[in-house]
């Protein structure tokens, strides 16, 4: 039985083989960063677009409605497409100034890469980022439920590029989501690989059923009792240690949580009661679409019962460790976008399998300016060009006190040297008519 889409859910969702199961996706709606109900059912999600591209080697396609999609296969280590990718992009920004689905394009991304196992080496064994969240087996494990609405949401996408993989296209809206809610700027890279079937996805449990974007932070009927070291065991197990942790922590600045499905937070506050989206919900903070560092903030002060505190939210103020970054994130945005873009690009890239295996970075990304390079006459006082012999005996004294083509001295040194020659001399030439 076909579910009932709205206009920006893909036909590749399919019917659950449930009988009398129907999903009615609303884009209008705003998708929290705990967007999932109680009642969610699995539902078929088709891996691939209508139309096979040369770029990418595909293998074959049995769809039932009857079976989900389980039997779908998908493109068999090719990497994305550079032009394609850039496209993709302007899309997703069109799609988050539209729909305000920011904070679920953010959960997508990393659920798609918090399954991954620093202990085992093998791909696709370790998990992580390599596309597996579209397949109904990973789709439905509770920790996932209500990310089908965010994969309706970009399938057109996927759709439109064909050149881009599953892995990539996630990465790609999650980074995408920070940045336009006036996040940082993400180092990333793509090419990443997609894994070629069900199969090959992580077994239920690699991320504890949670409710919240970050960390699969807490469990669904009552906090851990021991929230930094729930906290720890499942970001260490990702190779990710107490910085990444609290910086990654201040995503929740993004979203809002619904007790209806998560069982957490009000139903409904002062700064949710409108919109945008579906009203409802309790947020973290008061801007809740507007990436910054308010969450440390509004933690720190523990001044407004509207926002959300949950227990892995309070402990950042109270181990520690963790409370050396938490402090330092209240106080200083600048420090904490930084530290928040390099913990966002590792975590986008665990256990992904990279084609090429250097990976693709878009043209776009800042590159570092080019060191200073020695050129010996900019050391001269002269108006005449030093000779060649000149400039070597120069470089050498120059290197000599630590310069260098990359490491310029602080200071003009060889200036200096004349300068203090010239006093010698004139108190040579006073002292010598004494």
């Amino acid at each position: 039985m076909t579910s009932s889409l709205s206009t920006t859910a893909s036909s590749r969702i399919l019917a659950s083989s449930s009988p009398g199961v129907r999903l009615s996706l609303h884009p209008s709606s705003s998708f929290s960063l705990l967007s999932f109900s109680s009642s969610f059912k699995p539902f078929a999600f088709s891996p691939l677009s209508s139309h096979f591209s040369p770029h990418q080697r595909r293998s074959a396609v049995d769809v039932s409605s009857s079976r989900g999609f389980g039997r779908v296969a998908s493109p068999k280590c090719a990497a994305s497409n550079p032009d394609q990718l850039k496209s993709a992009r302007e899309d997703l920004k069109q799609l988050l100034n539209s729909q305000f689905c920011h904070p679920i394009l953010v959960r997508l991304g990393w659920h798609d890469a918090g399954t991954y196992n620093k202990n085992i080496e093998e791909w696709p064994q370790r998990g992580g980022v390599n596309g597996s969240l579209r397949f109904e087996v990973e789709l439905k494990h509770a920790a996932n439920a209500g990310l089908v609405n965010a994969l309706s949401l970009i399938q057109p996408i996927k759709d439109k590029y064909s050149d881009v993989t599953f892995a990539d296209l996630f990465q790609l809206a999650s980074a995408t989501a920070i940045e336009e809610a006036g996040g940082p700027k993400i180092p990333m890279k793509y090419g990443r690989v997609d894994v070629s079937g069900p199969n090959e996805c992580p077994e239920e449990g690699r991320l504890p059923e949670t409710t919240n974007l970050i960390a699969f932070l807490c469990c669904l009927d009552a906090g851990p009792p021991s929230p930094a070291d729930h906290l720890r065991e499942v970001f260490y197990r990702m190779g990710l240690n107490d910085k990444e942790i609290v910086a990654l922590s201040g995503a929740h600045t993004l979203g809002r949580s619904r007790p209806e499905r998560s069982g957490w937070g009000k139903p409904e506050t002062k700064y949710t009661n409108d919109g945008p989206g579906t009203p409802g919900g309790q947020s973290w903070t008061v801007q809740w679409l507007k990436f910054d560092n308010s969450y440390f903030k509004d933690i720190k002060a523990k001044r407004d019962e509207d926002l959300l505190v949950l227990p892995t939210d309070a402990v950042l103020f109270e181990d520690p460790s963790f409370k050396v970054y938490a402090e330092k994130y209240a106080e200083d945005q600048e420090t904490f976008f930084k530290d928040y873009a390099e913990a966002h690009a590792k975590l986008s890239n665990l256990g992904a399998k990279f084609d090429p295996p250097e990976g693709i970075v878009l043209d776009d990304t800042p590159v570092q300016a080019a060191p200073e390079k020695f050129v010996a006459a900019k050391y001269s006082t002269g108006k005449r060009e030093l000779s060649d012999s000149m400039k070597q005996k120069i470089r050498a004294e120059y290197e000599s006190f630590g310069g260098g083509p990359d490491k310029p001295l602080p200071t003009n040194y060889f200036l200096n040297i004349i300068i203090i020659i010239g006093v010698l001399a004139i108190l040579t030439s006073l002292l010598g008519n004494y």
